[in-house]
This record gives structure tokens, sequence and C-alpha cells, in this order.
């Protein structure tokens, strides 16, 4: 007996329809389940190490959407790290990174960008690492006017090895090595950068991400050295020694204790326990850089400029 052949039926059309939907639907899951910056982050050092609540997460999103929006040659861009939380960040993008010694991040970026100035080096670290320990490459290579973006991310410890006290935890504030409290009174860190001659210097927090971006996409254009504080919740440490809550806390403090001012003395804005944060885009001028100055004199002794972009 030949088995009838069965002719299509609405019932059918509707099943064909609604495979080709689940297929469509998956693809679209699979689409939805990419961030658009996943191609700018190493895969395969995922997840990060950073602790629920920390800015960092927040930080790195704004950085990477930084960096993209400023129209850089993204194949020339290097970020150079040093040791600590934020210095993770050279390890996790796509872009060519240095992970250094622990205080050391802007020797080697100043050593990259005299030998490649064509590249737009970015370097990214923490306030322990850029201040407490890094201070003096700080210092001059402020003075010097290098050609580097220096982005800090300021969480008042040292976040990674203990929640020790740094350069910038606020006087009577508890960390691990200030159980009774910390005597120390803390740099106001724009005030260095402003002293030492850095050509862009501004202030935000991990709450205010918009302004952060803007700030680093400037601070990249800048010709100069550019300084870009970013206050960031540290909840594992220095929010629970000092009975601050959550990272969601913190970051409400950050909305509802700041205070925008351009016009301010830099030397006034330290953090303190509990008070009033200070935040802006502080200075904005121009002048000439270390490499201009190096090709200048080489020039007039040599007939040709030293560097070549």
């Amino acid at each position: 007996m030949v088995n009838p052949v069965r002719k299509n039926t609405n019932r059918d059309k509707d099943m064909s329809c609604s495979s080709k939907s689940n297929a469509e639907l998956s693809n679209g899951v699979n689409d939805i389940n990419k961030h658009p910056l996943d191609k700018f982050i190493r895969q395969d050092r995922m997840p990060h190490i950073w602790c629920p609540g920390c800015g960092l997460g927040t930080i790195f999103n704004g950085l990477l959407n930084a960096i993209i929006k400023s129209g850089v040659d993204l194949d020339k861009v290097a970020i150079v790290s040093g040791i600590g939380c934020t210095g993770r960040i050279a390890g996790y993008v796509k872009f060519d990174g240095f992970h250094t010694t622990h205080g050391r991040a802007i020797p080697f970026a100043t050593g990259l960008k005299l030998a490649r100035p064509d590249l737009k080096v970015i370097v990214v670290s923490g306030e322990g690492d850029l201040f407490s320990i890094g201070g003096n490459h700080f210092i001059h290579a402020g003075r010097r006017n290098v050609d580097l973006t220096v982005i800090c991310v300021n969480n008042s410890n040292y976040g990674m090895t203990g929640g020790q006290c740094s350069a910038t935890t606020p006087v009577k504030a508890i960390t691990a090595t200030t159980p009774f409290g910390n005597f120390e009174a803390p740099f106001s860190l724009p005030h260095i950068a402003a002293a030492v001659g850095a050509v862009y210097v501004a202030r935000w927090t991990a709450y205010h991400i918009q302004k952060v971006q803007s700030a680093i996409v400037h601070a990249i254009q800048k010709k100069g050295f550019s300084f870009v504080e970013i206050m960031s919740p540290c909840p594992t440490y220095y929010a629970r020694m000092n009975k601050l809550g959550s990272g969601l806390d913190m970051m409400k403090f950050y909305k509802e204790n700041t205070v925008i001012q351009q016009e301010v003395e830099l030397k006034d804005i330290s953090i303190t326990r509990g008070g009033k944060i200070v935040i802006g885009d502080f200075v904005d001028k121009d002048r000439p850089t270390f490499n201009d100055l190096v090709d200048e004199l080489t020039c007039r002794f040599t007939g040709a400029p030293l560097h070549k972009e």
C-alpha cells in the first residue's frame, strides 16, 4: 500500500515559520550576549579579578569608549600600568600593553614615547602605584611635559595587597596599617599635577562616568602631560573598614557629596573623610612638549629632528 503524499497545511507553514523564527531568535540571543567592546578585550583573561562593587569595571568601560571616541589610530595605542587592582587593565585590553613593576609605569611609558613618538601612550594605574611609590617619576614627567595621558584611579588605599594606607588616604580614615585612624595628611593629586606643569588636569568619580569619558577623550587629544584622577569605591577594604557600606552606597555618596568647581585653589581640594569632594576640569593650557624641545635643539645643531612621527 502506497502512503498518500500529505499536502502542506497551514499548520505546517506555521511550524516552518516558527522554526525559522526560533533560529533567528537564537542568533539574536547570541548577538545580545556579545558586548560592543568585546573586540577590544582579551576574552581569555576574563572574568576579571575586580571585586563586586568596585568602580574599576565602570572605569574600564569608560576608558575603552573614550579611546574609541578620541579618534586616535587604534593600532597605535599603548596602555602602560603598574602593580595594583587598576594595573590589571593593561593585561585586559587588546591594544599593545605593558604591565610594569610597582611604581614604574611612568618611566616605562616615557621610554616608550621617546622611542616611538608616533604612539599614543596612556598610563592607567592606582594612586598607590603612581604617587605613593612612583611619585618622583610623576613629578619629573610632568616637569618635562612628556606627551603622556596619565589616568589615576584613586580608591584611597592599597586595594590589592590588603587595604593599607596610601598617599591619598584621608586623615582619621581606618586602613589595615592605620587601625586607629590615619594621621598623615593626604596628597591633593590635581594640585601636584598642576604644580609640576601638567597641561590638562581633571578629577571626576566613577559615578560621573560620562564626565570621565569626556575628560579622557580630551586628555588623549591634548598634546603634553595630561592627568585625570578618578575617585573609585573599594568596598572590600576601605568602605568596609570605614563603615561606608557597599559599592552602591559609595556611588550614592559620590552623587550626593560632590561639588563641580572649575575655578578653585587646588591645594585646598584634598579628600577628607566623609567630606565634600571637589570635582571638575581644573587646568587646560598649552606648552612645548619634551619631544618638541629635544627636536628644536637637535635641529639647531644637526639640521634634523631626533624624533620623527
